[in-house]
């Protein structure tokens, strides 16, 4: 290969940055708008914006000592059942009693039959669907002819959700030797309760004296602060009125790579409404954005500054999750990031219930994932994720130790770190917690109670520091 042919690596490398970081997403010299904004022209270049590199974690919070590593599939049976069958190649005489079941009553048993299944599968659909996760504030849906009905169109999609997605406009005063000076950013939202509850990130609207929101039909409202969760980069916003058209709550746990996914957002703070298709490229991405470590959802559906807060949506056009982030470079494509709406929606009800998030559970357990590229170095013979160490009072009661392999956490089985915590955070503090362990090749199920996180912070952030010494040595 010649050397024009040839690429510098290290250009290749993505930097993520948030969708919309704190100075302005849009420069009023790029886009003028006329017509009420409805076409634009271009008159610039945009300005350079401070750009953040970051690094992807696909790997544990730590590495577990091998000292506390332990040592060491069921297969379902499947049965056939012979199927039968009958044949006569004359019909009995009338009156006779024969042996053979005759054409008319067989068909009549058949319908029978699936109108029986029928009305049995609608019974035991109905309360099927009955026990999945909702919200008492959010519009969730989760009724077996949704999850089971056809896929629609982008364009469908598009129509059941563009009156949900706003745009947001925001103030941010700044002092400086020059005095004070207000500069303008934008960003997206999504209505995630009829009563005008809006969803965004904390980034959008971080340091805002002013907040407008500008709905579908054109018109602006004056919005406030409901609350935030700055550590997962959620807020919630409120606006006057009440009968908007809020956006369907999906499940993000059901997504698989290859899963249709569509973008609505506001991008540039002046394209609102529009809309961007492509595929989930992968589940479970840790990024670290602003020093906060996040599990994300990724697509290749092209995201822009401006689409922060905005929706991503299924097939069926729910809500499974709200845009944060995008990959930046040079050569760099398709890469976009969204938290995750299993994530985001406890947060944001407790937001709209309580003004803030309540307390965040913690099990008081540190794990890491084991995979097959380590567990030899683990000297373990299994891959999955185990515990490095346990630091709550209810944990150690609990019986729990470092190097024991997690199984399942409440009868659910888990493989990853990020699995274990996700279920964890489904929780609130004094919820009781059951995990399966396996020691010595022997499992355990033990059941203990949630503790406050707040409460662990120095543990956490002295194993944090434990964990830079041990890089900067390695070095």
């Amino acid at each position: 290969m010649s050397d024009r042919d040839s690429l510098d690596r290290n250009s290749l490398e993505p930097d993520f940055v948030l969708v919309n970081p704190d100075e302005p997403d849009v420069n009023p010299h790029v886009w003028k708008e006329t017509e009420g904004g409805r076409k634009g022209y271009y008159t610039g270049e945009p300005r350079k914006k401070k750009v953040h590199r970051r690094v992807v974690h696909s790997g544990g919070q730590a590495e577990m000592p091998k000292e506390n590593a332990p040592e060491g599939t069921n297969a379902s049976d499947v049965s056939d059942m012979p199927a039968m069958s009958a044949s006569s190649r004359g019909s009995a005489p009338q009156g006779s009693s024969s042996p053979y079941v005759t054409k008319r009553f067989l068909v009549l048993a058949l319908i029978i039959t699936v109108v029986i299944s029928t009305a049995l599968g609608a019974v035991v659909g109905s309360l099927m669907g009955g026990r999945g996760g909702s919200y008492s504030n959010l519009t969730s849906d989760s009724s077996l002819s949704e999850a089971t009905g056809s896929k629609l169109t982008v364009q469908e999609i598009y129509k059941k959700n563009a009156d949900a997605v706003v745009e947001i406009t925001t103030e941010v005063q700044t002092k400086s030797v020059f005095g004070n000076s207000v500069s303008q950013g934008a960003g997206s939202g999504v209505i995630v309760n009829k009563k005008g509850y809006i969803a965004t990130n904390y980034h959008v609207i971080d340091g805002a004296k002013k907040i407008s929101v500008r709905l579908r039909n054109g018109k602006s409202k004056s919005a406030s602060v409901v609350g935030y969760d700055e550590s997962n980069d959620i807020a919630v916003l409120k606006i006057s009125g009440s009968g908007y058209t809020a956006a369907k709550i999906g499940k993000s746990s059901n997504v698989q790579v290859g899963d249709l996914a569509v973008a609505i957002g506001n991008p540039l703070g002046q394209l609102g409404g529009t809309t961007t298709a492509g595929i989930i490229s992968a589940l479970d991405r840790q990024l670290t954005l602003d020093d906060k470590k996040l599990t994300l959802l990724q697509t290749d559906t092209a995201i822009n500054p401006g689409n922060s807060g905005g929706g991503l949506f299924n097939g069926r056009g729910e809500l499974i999750g709200i845009v944060v982030a995008k990959g930046s470079g040079t050569g760099i494509e398709g890469l976009g990031f969204a938290i995750p709406i299993d994530t985001a929606a406890p947060i944001i009800d407790d937001i709209i219930d309580n003004g803030t998030v309540v307390e965040k559970p913690a099990a008081g357990i540190t794990v890491v994932n084991v995979t097959e590229d380590n567990k030899d170095e683990f000297k373990v013979d299994k891959t999955g994720v185990y515990i490095y160490q346990v630091y709550g009072n209810h944990a150690k009661k609990a019986g729990l130790k470092a190097g024991d392999r997690i199984v399942k956490v409440d009868g659910k089985k888990v493989s990853t770190n990020t699995q274990v915590v996700q279920q964890v955070q489904t929780h609130k503090v004094g919820d009781t917690l059951s995990i399966t362990i396996e020691r010595n090749g022997k499992q355990k199920t033990v059941k203990f109670k949630l503790e406050k996180a707040s409460q662990f912070e120095d543990q956490e952030n002295q194993l944090k520091q434990e964990q830079q010494q041990q890089e900067q040595q390695g070095q």
